[in-house]
């Protein structure tokens, strides 16, 4: 079953133009899925996966011989799985420059990764980050009715007021918040994964999640980038799952996965450029009151992160509630292109996230339960010192706008 991603229609939108498309995530996310949609409206495409070792030995090899093959007589070329390609980046330049035909190109991070693409491809390549299912798309499979008839105007009013655009946002009834919760329940503990979001139960759920997490490790680290490294980044990654939303101490991690700066800061990045957590770095423009200094880790599904630490328990059972709530808020925020940040000072004052649109701030507290209009002193510490579009405060349950203060508090599943 193919449900239509939130991504197609920009890849649709720049197949007219003569760059490479690269359609780049993490395993499992729907990229086959939605390159092969996309093929299937077009003529004179052809479509070729590099798991297909000889067609893979062929462009490695003899490309001029690939193209006659496999391409001549095509306007469309699109390869699956480029990450296998050796100096793959240097041959599409030859095959952009020599046959100015139209390439769209999927693959793991690995694109990103090594120098083998992109530095032959300055000028000639877009890159899109595709990820899983956002919880918008998430609801509208699971719930069409209540996506088409309700969640849909619900979030496009919020996004209205984020932009300024709306004097007031939406304030949700009670039985409204309790029905969309059974959602996001579910969401936040098994994440957006395209193969979990369509098993049939939380058993199988399980067992996909267990199942990308560890293809990640053999696939993704072992033979791919060609680590040796499995065992550390294994407790490497489980470390960073038990801390989720902190500040990172770099000595303790390293102890914890007896690895050295050096090969700690790598095996950081490589987790994040294989889009399985995200680094944010604090908001600061004052270095000798704010920490300015130590990123925050924030994975990208929460349905990956409870596969590391094998919790799946229900969310009303869990004991790391907050830090799932929060997790999620950072994912959602990524999912929809924002650069996310946060905020701390020397006296702990602090903001979850900030995000900078357009020269102003956007606030944003996550809190999982709430039953008044109370407000931490972090915002109002960082609204005293900085210009601010809107604040907000997230939680599980309640809906309401302080007009007075300018809060807005919002379920988070309308982050």
């Amino acid at each position: 079953m193919y449900i239509k991603r939130e991504m197609e229609d920009k890849v649709v939108k720049y197949l007219k133009t003569p760059e490479i498309i690269a359609v780049a995530g993490p395993r499992q996310c729907g990229k086959t899925t939605l390159l092969k949609k996309i093929f299937k409206r077009l003529k004179k495409a052809v479509y070729i996966d590099f798991e297909d070792r000889d067609i893979l030995d062929l462009f490695n090899t003899d490309i001029r011989t690939f193209y006659s093959l496999h391409v001549k007589e095509n306007d469309y070329l699109f390869i699956d799985e480029f990450q296998y390609a050796r100096d793959g980046g240097q041959k599409l330049k030859y095959l952009y420059d020599t046959y100015k035909i139209k390439i769209v190109i999927s693959g793991s991070s690995v694109l990103d990764l090594t120098h083998q693409a992109v530095k032959y491809l300055v000028g000639r390549i877009f890159i899109f980050h595709l990820s899983p299912f956002s919880f918008r798309e998430f609801l509208g499979y699971r719930s069409p009715s209540l996506y088409e008839n309700v969640y849909i105007d619900l979030k496009k009013k919020v996004d209205l007021f984020l932009q300024g655009k709306r004097k007031t946002p939406p304030v949700l009834s009670e039985s409204l918040i309790k029905e969309m919760h059974r959602y996001y329940g579910e969401y936040a503990v098994f994440g957006g994964y395209p193969r979990v979001v369509l098993s049939n139960d939380a058993e199988e759920k399980v067992t996909v999640l267990k199942n990308i997490y560890n293809t990640y490790l053999l696939r993704e680290i072992r033979d791919i980038l060609q680590l040796s490294t499995e065992r550390e980044i294994q407790k490497l990654v489980k470390a960073l799952s038990l801390q989720v939303g902190s500040m990172v101490v770099y000595n303790e991690l390293g102890q914890i996965a007896s690895l050295d700066y050096s090969k700690l800061m790598k095996h950081l990045n490589i987790l994040e450029k294989t889009f399985v957590i995200k680094m944010v770095s604090p908001f600061y423009r004052n270095k000798r009151t704010e920490i300015a200094k130590s990123p925050k880790i924030y994975f990208r599904d929460n349905g990956f992160r409870n596969a590391v630490i094998g919790n799946f328990q229900p969310l009303n059972e869990r004991i790391d509630r907050g830090m799932l709530n929060k997790n999620f808020t950072a994912g959602q925020l990524l999912k929809s292109g924002y650069e996310i940040k946060y905020w701390r000072t020397k006296s702990h004052a602090e903001i979850d996230f900030v995000l900078e649109e357009a020269g102003a701030n956007i606030l944003i507290e996550v809190k999982s339960f709430l039953s008044t209009n109370k407000a931490g002193r972090g915002l109002f510490n960082f609204r005293e010192k900085y210009h601010v579009n809107r604040t907000i405060i997230l939680s599980e349950n309640f809906s309401f706008f302080d007009k007075e203060r300018e809060i807005l508090f919002l379920p988070l599943f309308l982050v």
